[in-house]
């Protein structure tokens, strides 16, 4: 049976590539919306927090029609630290949208998704957006995007893949990069045309991948997936197995069947080959399992998905201000939080440490972990972190470490101190070639190196590089990469931070804090740019005396202090502190408070070595 009345596909493009605002415009004249619904942008964005950042988090499934023709669409992740959803996804579907910039051209991340889309055989339709920017260059795009199909070893018939060029933001689409578009009718015909109908038995018995994994606290968890074979029936009685053998198949029963309409799921009495549904019913189910028909247990191969590189310390907060902000505050909570977490996110790994109130927590990279923080903060959990650190590997013997592959692009004016700053954390140089007045180049380079030096790139270049890497492999060690050459400023005493105290402390180094922050003995208030650590005395305060008054305080000018945001705190962070992080704060410390056995545990450190 082929299913002519359905399309399956996925979207895949690097980060702010406009391709959750193409959905936007698929949806919207694919008649998912009244003619005069209001509707908010980024539809698909529902995390709040993927709107904010202007990233897709988790793959998000919809539909539209056409011409009577059902297309699912999946909208997949485009950052390289959400892979693992990746992979899944595109086990979902018989064909890709691949997005690019006409500008940007391909990235790095657009290498990582279309390498794995290729290796399963999929059609790809190339859509160029955003034609309608200033600084498009279509031509050398198309010759961009093809010498990568060749680069990743794409078959002759992908090679041959059509072209289809369009305005996202204008929701029109044409054939021809000349022509103006009217509307997205050439894309939704394309599709049709060039992606393969779903087909399969209809008639056999049930074979149904999970491919992604959804967690309601009222039905528990909700499995997605294609059928691949066989008719599912709400109520059904089914066999769980898994192709890997990691347990002994079970029966279940399906309570609930949903499809896709639009934003929507709808329920649905029964469901056939190619559909992609979403079930409720079956307790521990998780990604890579196959519903199966209980007369014939046949298991579904599944991609495994790719082992986190970067891990960090997750424990309760044990500062002087602990459980003033934060709603959830105890190592229950913490524990039940990320645990409940590894319900949906299976590139995320969560292990128990010999102390009750620590728990070593892996991810796919530091934005996966900063997700995770953000995402938690927000939910009013208090806790504090370490500093990231990579997960090394022995591989044949050899001590191996995670290596990116980073693509950057800066001004010409600004390459010296970018070669220089790559060189000093053994960054290799791969390819460089100039693009206007901008050069573009690539790098190998650990993982580790990559630690801190995003904040300082954006200053090398003064804001206008573009820096993106992707996860390359593992290779041998590649020695020692000095650490950051910078100090902290830390508050000597409890207290509030006062004008006087701030403006004696900002000779020495860039403050992170302003006048009236209440700070703690060991907390770290500034930068400084020597490479010791300064004990500063921000509560100071301007005696009082016959000679001269209180009020003149007013006439210190402070420096406006540089606020760090999650990641740039992460990135700051040196193996001795801890970022604690509560619902309306951000505070780093010094994981030895006080200063005199701080000083102690510093000689004795120095001494072992």
């Amino acid at each position: 049976m082929v299913r002519s009345d359905l399309r399956n596909i996925a979207i895949i493009a690097h980060v702010d590539h406009g391709k959750t605002t193409l959905v936007d415009e698929m949806l919207k004249q694919g008649g998912v919306f009244r003619e005069n619904q209001v509707v908010q942008e980024r539809v698909m964005d529902s995390n709040e927090l993927e709107r904010e950042r202007g990233i897709t988090i988790l793959a998000k499934n919809t539909a539209a029609k056409f011409d009577g023709v059902k297309i699912n669409i999946v909208d997949t992740p485009g950052h390289a630290d959400f892979g693992g959803e990746v992979e899944r996804i595109l086990k979902m579907v018989n064909g890709v949208l691949l997005l690019v910039d006409a500008a940007e051209g391909p990235m790095p991340q657009t290498r990582f998704v279309l390498q794995k889309a290729l290796s399963l055989g999929h059609k790809v339709i190339i859509v160029i957006n955003k034609i309608d920017k200033p600084d498009a260059r279509i031509k050398e795009v198309e010759d961009e995007v093809l010498e990568l199909l060749f680069d990743l070893n794409a078959n002759e018939e992908q090679l041959n893949s059509p072209f289809v060029y369009c305005s996202g933001r204008n929701g029109t689409a044409t054939l021809n990069p000349d022509e103006e578009g009217k509307d997205l009718a050439p894309l939704f015909r394309k599709i049709i045309e060039y992606i393969p109908a779903p087909e399969g038995d209809e008639t056999g018995s049930l074979q149904m991948l999970i491919s992604s994994i959804d967690y309601n606290d009222y039905v528990g968890r909700i499995a997605i997936g294609r059928i691949e074979r066989g008719t599912l029936k709400q109520g059904q009685d089914i066999v769980v197995a898994n192709y890997h053998n990691t347990y002994t198949p079970y029966k279940a029963k399906i309570t609930n069947v949903y499809q896709f309409e639009g934003l929507k799921r709808v329920p649905v009495e029964t469901a056939t080959i190619g559909d992609i549904v979403a079930l409720s019913g079956i307790e521990n189910i998780t990604i890579g399992d196959t519903i199966c028909d209980p007369e014939t247990v046949e298991p579904l191969k599944f991609v495994k998905i790719s082992d986190p590189t970067i891990e960090m310390t997750f424990s309760v907060n044990d500062s002087p201000f602990a459980g003033r902000e934060g709603k959830y505050v105890t190592s229950r909570h913490l524990r039940a939080r990320l645990f409940k977490e590894l319900l949906k996110d299976v590139s995320l790994h969560v292990e128990e440490t010999e102390s009750p109130d620590s728990f070593k927590v892996s991810g796919r990279g530091e934005m996966h972990l900063s997700i995770l923080i953000e995402t938690m903060r927000r939910e009013g959990y208090e806790f504090q972190v370490s500093t990231p650190r990579v997960l090394f590997k022995e591989i044949d013997g050899v001590l191996c470490e995670p290596i990116e592959e980073v693509v950057i692009d800066v001004p010409q004016d600004y390459m010296g101190s970018v070669m220089e700053k790559m060189g000093m954390r053994k960054g290799e140089l791969q390819h460089m070639e100039p693009q206007g007045s901008r050069m573009r180049v690539e790098f190998l380079i650990p993982s580790r190196g990559l630690f801190g030096y995003r904040s300082e790139f954006m200053t090398d270049t003064k804001g206008e590089g573009i820096i993106s890497s992707v996860f390359h492999g593992y290779e041998p060690y590649k020695g020692e990469i000095p650490s950051r050459s910078y100090g902290s400023l830390i508050a000597f005493e409890d207290g509030e931070a006062v004008t006087y105290g701030l403006f004696n402390a900002q000779d020495r180094g860039t403050l992170f804090i302003e006048p009236g922050t209440k700070v703690y003995g060991g907390m770290v208030v500034g930068c400084s740019p020597k490479g010791d650590d300064i004990v500063v005395n921000v509560c100071k305060k301007k005696h009082v005396t016959n000679m001269r008054s209180s009020s003149s305080d007013e006439a210190l000018r402070l420096v406006p202090p540089h606020k760090l945001s999650l990641e740039e705190s992460l990135e700051y962070m040196a193996d001795d502190e801890l970022l604690e992080v509560t619902p309306k704060s951000l505070r780093l410390r010094k994981r030895i408070l006080d200063h005199a056995a701080r000083m102690k545990a510093n000689a004795k450190k120095q001494q072992n070595q």
